[in-house]
């Protein structure tokens, strides 16, 4: 064991996890000539255990591969209370605008071409790390309270589902993006919130459509377009099932309070 890991460590510990160390082999020789410690991880679900476990400084990511993809392992990591600081630089063969934005608005830091010279690469990690020593070192608890890996994937996917509530994925698709299957999602969302995910979609878009009622100027048509209800009429019925008042006379009711 090295001492307390801490970002205070002298030699930053940097975790790789990809599926074919063979395409950066001589990225992975230059890190090992600096002073740090370096972990391989050879497919996602390693990878996730390697990060709580050895808690690094920094994760390389491989976009694609089998099972479990980056991004939903971008997406648990997250949501994980050890890991959700980590500086995440996603690695990638594809320099596709879609999957560059996706990886940065899932919280990665940097995206970089497998192609892209080692040198620069390293440069990359360096700015990293020293800044999020920088925006880290006040943020990160000493124990990080330990949360179960059912407990992340629920995290994951309500952040997911309320990020999409105005085109909702299948239930297999929100699964298969935090890295499981419809059965056991179900499951999850059952035991650990006592409802079924289509009762919690459902419970959301309510939740957001009072949030925007009260706090913007939208008209209840854009409302209710923009949290996923096929029209006004569909949003304007569950919404009087579920609180007593149409929008309009919820809206009305709080102007009334301000007054």
């Amino acid at each position: 064991m090295h001492g307390s890991h801490s970002f205070l460590s002298a030699s930053p510990h940097i975790l790789v996890i990809d599926d074919s160390p063979e395409d950066i082999r001589s990225l992975l020789l230059l890190l090992r000539q600096q002073s740090w410690r370096l972990s391989v991880a050879s497919d996602a679900r390693q990878g996730y255990q390697r990060a709580q476990a050895l808690r690094p400084d920094l994760i390389l990511l491989d976009v694609r591969m089998p099972g479990m993809d980056g991004f939903t392992l971008c997406r648990l990591l997250r949501e994980a209370p050890v890991t959700q600081l980590l500086p995440i630089i996603f690695l990638t063969s594809s320099g596709a605008l879609d999957e560059r934005l996706e990886g940065l608005t899932l919280g990665g830091v940097d995206y970089v071409l497998k192609s892209c010279a080692p040198e620069e690469v390293l440069a990359r990690i360096r700015i990293h790390l020293q800044l999020a020593q920088r925006g880290n070192a006040a943020l990160v608890p000493a124990q990080a309270e330990s949360v179960s890996t059912d407990q992340v994937v629920l995290r994951a996917a309500m952040r997911l589902i309320g990020q999409s509530l105005d085109s909702m994925p299948s239930l297999a698709e929100i699964a298969r993006k935090v890295g499981t299957h419809d059965k056991r999602l179900s499951a999850i969302f059952r035991e650990q919130l006592g409802m079924t995910v289509f009762a919690y979609v459902r419970e959301e878009r309510l939740r957001r459509g009072q949030e925007l009622l009260a706090d913007s100027e939208m008209s209840v048509q854009d409302i209710s377009e923009l949290i996923g209800f096929r029209s006004a009429c569909n949003f304007s019925t569950a919404f009087r099932e579920r609180l007593g008042v149409t929008p309009s006379q919820f809206r009305g009711q709080l102007q009334g309070m301000e007054q």
